[in-house]
């Protein structure tokens, strides 16, 4: 609601009609519209290099400008992982590739979270990035790419020395518990394949990954997880409940058999 002409023209990718008004001396190239949504996030958010790459070239452009939610142009190209729009807003150096956008998230948090990994690959090329910086709720790149299974990422964010591969979120929740309770076996074996992995470290209701493992069904995961020698099987949460007895309420029969000491037998009725 409220866009101007040129807002509607950038989203679009009507080059022309936005050269056009642009040419205009009573055009604010900044004007957003209601949700804070300027002609430069329409157009980065939609990938319109073109659009992007001509207004980039007045001096009166705002490339860093937030829209209401917080949410820059840069945030929003690596969120929908527009590779030419974000190589245009980095070679600004009045963008902040650190800023933190919606959900208090930087725009690498949000490229890790959605898996683009040329995007992330081009931001962590950067000197200035910051690639442990976590969101509001406390969640790091690392968390957002091993919480969706992107492997790859995972990978190229453990290659730095200045990423936590233990840290927590504000519920306690590692990249390790992400990646055990969502089941993504090959993200997993990547973190154990990490001497500085905990992989005891519960949240803050004491479930490890383990447990979460066991809660949900994941019987790869789990097997991986015991693998490591010093996971801890009889690891009580707040509420007394074990990886065995969560697998147990859940009925995951092929889970329970590789918790279960040898000779007990349990019922699932």
């Amino acid at each position: 609601m409220g866009a101007t002409p040129l807002a509607w023209a950038a989203g679009s990718g009507h080059d022309a009609v936005v050269e056009l008004l642009l040419s205009r001396a009573d055009i604010n190239p900044n004007k957003p519209d209601e949700d804070g949504q300027t002609p430069l996030i329409r157009a980065a958010f939609m990938g319109r290099e073109g659009v992007v790459k001509m207004l980039l070239g007045r001096d009166d452009v705002k490339p860093d400008k937030p829209n209401n939610w917080g949410q820059t142009p840069l945030g929003c190209a690596a969120e929908i992982g527009h590779v030419g729009v974000v190589e245009l807003l980095l070679g600004r150096d009045d963008v902040n590739p650190n800023k933190l956008g919606a959900d208090r998230q930087t725009p690498l948090g949000w490229a890790a979270w959605s898996g683009h990994e040329e995007v992330v690959k081009m931001l962590l090329g950067r000197d200035d990035i910051d690639p442990d910086k976590p969101s509001r709720s406390g969640r790091t790149p690392l968390m957002r790419a091993a919480g969706g299974g992107y492997g790859g990422i995972v990978k190229m964010l453990l290659e730095r020395d200045d990423v936590n591969p233990n840290k927590s979120d504000m519920y306690g929740q590692t990249p390790l518990w992400w990646a055990a309770s969502s089941g993504y076996e090959g993200v997993v074996e990547i973190l154990l394949g990490r001497e500085d992995v905990n992989p005891n470290t519960p949240d803050r209701n004491g479930r490890t990954p383990l447990c979460c493992a066991a809660l949900n069904g994941r019987e790869g995961v789990v097997r991986m997880l015991l693998r490591r020698d010093d996971v801890n099987l009889d690891w009580p949460d707040k509420y007394g409940q074990t990886p065995l007895s969560y697998a147990v309420g859940g009925r995951h029969v092929r889970v329970i058999a590789l918790l279960q000491p040898p000779t007990a037998t349990y019922t699932t009725a």
